[in-house]
């Protein structure tokens, strides 16, 4: 299913895709993803301040631009395309989505502002220790307190939890499982980064010692707010996802008509056209897939729908399939020179894998897409 892109989000796409060639380059890329935040805090200010990123989906009332999915496509097929190393991700697909699923005005109100702005890091803490989503809250416990409620467990493989200002945590309770808000300022809260397979993409193990918490909508009612969040995180992923494929063909493709072997350049090779033709299939084949979900998601009729239920993994899985040949096929066609660390393609391939594990594998996919059609 395609999408026509109208005069706008054409306009969207070329002022990201010269702001992200400007500010991750392959030498700044390196340069950041070797710091422990794995970004400059003024490209983030700026991509909140000039373009607007953090707050292009969010309502307008809360400092947002108030546009839709579409908009948000373009945005994250750029990044990935430029394999950006930033808190984006995490705070609005994960965050961001989160509070806007749950439907608690007070929450919206109070972190989305800083959200839009730039000045607010957030994330969501919502995996086991085996990297399983927790779905039951096992891994942190919320129990209530004078205050309101206090968190005791752990966080596992947060993306950016180490650098973000506030904290969205699936935890258990009496009423069930629930979503609450943590300040990393609060007292009882540590966090410990990890070393990463994608290294423009920082995780973080985070440990709660009877830290302060605020329940975001219902107690009870966690379970329900993060599949739906999750649903719309894999299909921002695929997007992204979907984006570093098409790069990596370009890259397939501009070097097998520069690169010249036996007199020839090597694009005229039939198995170098083979290669780069099968690239192509797959990627067209999740496109496909990943715009369909983007439209249901786009238009509020079906973006609670199960329809989009069953797109989401569709989408995550496709384009999981087709990053990861891409990327592989982009190493061998450059030869020897694809497999040293100067080049960006090892980049894309450790993005690639890692975007493949990240919210569930291929097989994961299917799983989840089976069990939703009642196979």
């Amino acid at each position: 299913m395609s999408i026509i892109f109208d005069q706008e989000q054409q306009a969207l796409r070329e002022a990201t895709r010269q702001f992200f060639t400007e500010q991750f380059s392959s030498d700044a890329i390196r340069s950041q993803m070797a710091t422990s935040r794995g970004f400059e805090d003024k490209v983030w200010l700026r991509m909140a301040t000039e373009l607007g990123l953090q707050g292009l989906a969010l309502p307008e009332e809360y400092g947002g631009a108030g546009a839709g999915f579409v908009e948000q496509l373009v945005v994250l097929e750029e990044m990935g395309r430029a394999v950006v190393g930033s808190p984006y991700f995490s705070t609005v697909a994960l965050a961001a989505n989160a509070l806007t699923v749950s439907g608690d005005a007070a929450a919206q109100k109070e972190l989305l502002p800083g959200i839009a702005d730039g000045s607010m890091i957030a994330t969501l803490s919502f995996l086991d220790a085996s990297g399983a989503v927790d779905v039951d809250g096992h891994a942190v416990v919320a129990t209530t307190s004078p205050d309101g409620f206090v968190l005791d467990g752990r966080g596992y493989f947060v993306s950016d939890g180490h650098v973000a200002d506030k904290i969205l945590v699936v935890a258990a309770t009496a009423a069930g499982t629930s979503l609450f808000v943590v300040d990393t300022q609060w007292p009882g809260v540590t966090a410990a980064e990890l070393d990463t397979l994608d290294q423009t993409r920082k995780q973080a193990h985070l440990t709660f010692e009877q830290a302060p918490a605020v329940l975001v909508s219902r107690e009870g009612g966690g379970s329900e707010i993060v599949e739906r969040t999750l649903d719309l995180a894999r299909i921002a992923l695929a997007a992204e996802q979907l984006g570093g494929a098409q790069r990596c063909l370009d890259m397939s493709v501009e070097y097998a008509t520069m690169r010249s072997q036996f007199g020839r350049k090597i694009g005229s090779f039939q198995a170098v056209k083979h290669r780069c033709a099968d690239m192509l299939i797959a990627i067209e084949a999740a496109r496909s897939a990943v715009y369909h979900a983007v439209q249901l998601a786009a238009d509020p009729a079906t973006a609670d729908s199960n329809e989009l239920r069953l797109a989401a993994p569709m989408a995550k899985a496709l384009a999981s399939e087709a990053y990861m040949y891409a990327a592989r096929q982009n190493i061998q066609l450059h030869g020897g020179i694809g497999c040293t660390w100067e080049h960006d393609a090892h980049l894309y391939y450790r993005r690639a894998h890692a975007s493949t594990a990240f919210l569930g594998g291929i097989e994961e996919q299917r799983e989840r897409l089976a069990t939703r059609l009642g196979i």
